[in-house]
């Protein structure tokens, strides 16, 4: 190969894509823009309605309470978001009001269950809510932390009544205590959001590059003058695909690039955005990312000219190209488990492998072996597709447009032929 002829030839390639809007847009606007712009809109809208049942009232109906219970209508009375009714009504008509979301809580008060008789004037109480609706839900917490308060002291009276010293009565103490750091919590976030965004990132942004160097040339009847220039096809290949590569690359890394510099932004409609803003990509981890996100361009590049060389316009390429495309992000879905462990052998998988390895990064704690073999197997895997890739664009039917049919019928009609030799 003549890297010199390379050279220009990516450089050709390069400078026409940069005139290209659809381009432009897909590889480097859209990762710069798009995903802060709706995780930040996402976490906006969640934050809005989470604030909207906050703020309402709470319609709170209560039927067949106690005399000896009084207190506990006055203190869900107190409550400055909660509007309690007195529901004289059949407690069905009740329950389809909840359901209709005319009430928020139906409270049905009866008999104490069985063996829970010990004290006088033991009640039982049944909330009804709609867990589907965001604004019943804020009532039933409401109800019940009032609720909750309003039993310790009633259950208090009554071991007093009885004589019972507090030591006695508390047999046994809970108490939680949440190791995780605001840094960490937000780190856990980080981890199974950027490899599914990198992924997504790279095989988008190689996507048109791919098509417009095949198909789209070949639409716009420039393909016939490359081809009378005075370089190799092997040269030719080479240039389109380090071409591919480089946006599918550059579109990832800008995508991380946003993320990290927009992120205090993206959270600031959240509660507490100060202390969820500590956390960030570790500085560490960038190199991994930046080496797994150009490791993930070269795989994918390689594999969309593949499918692309076979089209002779622009709609031929995406129908011959999305397929892959699909497949691509497919092991984005499968990595938004945290419970999926960074092992050997799933770092023999590719592309897997690279969005686990820059979860384990961006956690700090990437386990050597996993780590190692991830590498290799990537670069094994890249080597392939190349050697494939560039197998299948120096093939002259392939090459001149003149196979018909994509992938599949051109590797059936070569293995016919080779079986037929033989």
């Amino acid at each position: 190969m003549d890297l010199r002829q390379i050279w220009i030839l990516y450089r050709h390639e390069v400078r026409s894509a940069l005139r290209e809007r659809s381009i432009v847009a897909m590889s480097i606007v859209v990762p710069l823009i798009m995903y802060p712009a709706l995780l930040w809109a996402g976490f906006s809208a969640m934050s809005f309605v989470e604030g909207q049942a906050e703020r309402l009232t709470s319609r709170v109906a209560i039927s067949g309470l106690p005399a000896a219970h009084a207190p506990l209508a006055d203190s869900l009375r107190a409550h400055d978001r909660i509007s309690v009714i007195e529901w004289d009504g059949e407690p069905e008509e009740a329950l389809r009001g909840v359901a209709l979301g005319r009430l928020d809580v139906f409270m049905g008060f009866g008999p104490p269950g069985a063996g829970t008789e010990g004290l006088a004037d033991n009640i039982q109480v049944e909330l009804a809510y709609n867990e589907a609706s965001d604004r019943s839900r804020a009532a039933r917490v409401r109800v019940e932390s009032t609720m909750r308060s309003y039993r310790e002291t009633w259950v208090d009276e009554a071991r007093t009544d009885l004589g019972i010293r507090n030591p006695a009565w508390a047999d046994f103490a809970f108490v939680r205590d949440d190791v995780a750091t605001a840094e960490e919590g937000i780190r856990f976030v980080l981890g199974l959001l950027v490899p599914f965004l990198t992924l997504i990132m790279v095989a988008l942004a190689s996507y048109y590059p791919a098509i417009d160097a095949t198909a789209g040339e070949r639409e716009r009847s420039t393909w016939e003058t490359l081809m009378t220039v005075a370089a190799p096809r092997a040269n030719v290949a080479a240039a389109k695909y380090l071409y591919v590569a480089t946006f599918g690359a550059v579109g990832g890394l800008l995508n991380v690039t946003a993320l990290a510099l927009s992120l205090r932004w993206i959270l600031t409609p959240t509660g507490g955005a100060e202390e969820l803003a500590t956390g960030s990509i570790p500085f560490g981890a960038l190199p991994v990312i930046a080496m797994g996100t150009m490791l993930l361009g070269l795989l994918v590049a390689a594999g969309m000219l593949v499918f692309a060389v076979f089209a002779r316009n622009f709609k031929e390429g995406q129908s011959m190209i999305t397929p892959f495309y699909l497949a691509m992000i497919f092991p984005a879905i499968l990595v938004q488990s945290p419970d999926i462990e960074f092992t050997a052998s799933l770092a023999i998988v590719p592309v897997v492998n690279v969005a686990l390895l820059i979860r384990e990064a961006i956690l700090g704690s990437i386990p050597l072996l996993p780590g190692v073999v991830t590498l290799v197997s990537m670069t094994v895997f890249v080597g392939l597709a190349v050697a494939f890739a560039q197998w299948v664009m120096r093939r002259e039917e392939v090459f001149l447009g003149a196979s018909e049919g994509g992938l599949g019928t051109f590797l059936k009609r070569r293995l016919g032929v080779r079986g037929r030799e033989a």
